[in-house]
C-alpha cells in the first residue's frame, strides 16, 4: 500500500477501517482452520455462512479505505 503524503480527512474512520479489516481477516482465518474439524455439515454450513458475512464486512471495510484514498 503507498503511503499517502496528507492525512485523512476521517482518522478515526480510518482506524476503524484498518481495524475491521485486520479483524475480520484473523476471524476468517480462524474459522477456516476449524472447518475441516466440524462435525456435521450443519455445522461446516454454519462455519461457512460466517466467513462469508465477515469477507462481505471485509470487502465493504477495504472500500472505505480506498474511498479515503
Amino acid at each position: 500500500m503507498s503511503e499517502r503524503f496528507l492525512p485523512t480527512e476521517d482518522p478515526v474512520l480510518e482506524s476503524v477501517l484498518r481495524w475491521t479489516v485486520e479483524r475480520d481477516a484473523q476471524d476468517v482465518r480462524r474459522l477456516l482452520e476449524w472447518l475441516p474439524e466440524a462435525r456435521s455439515s450443519r455445522e461446516r454450513k454454519a462455519l461457512l455462512d460466517r466467513v462469508r458475512s465477515l469477507l462481505a464486512e471485509l470487502e465493504s471495510a477495504l472500500d472505505g479505505l480506498e474511498t479515503l484514498n
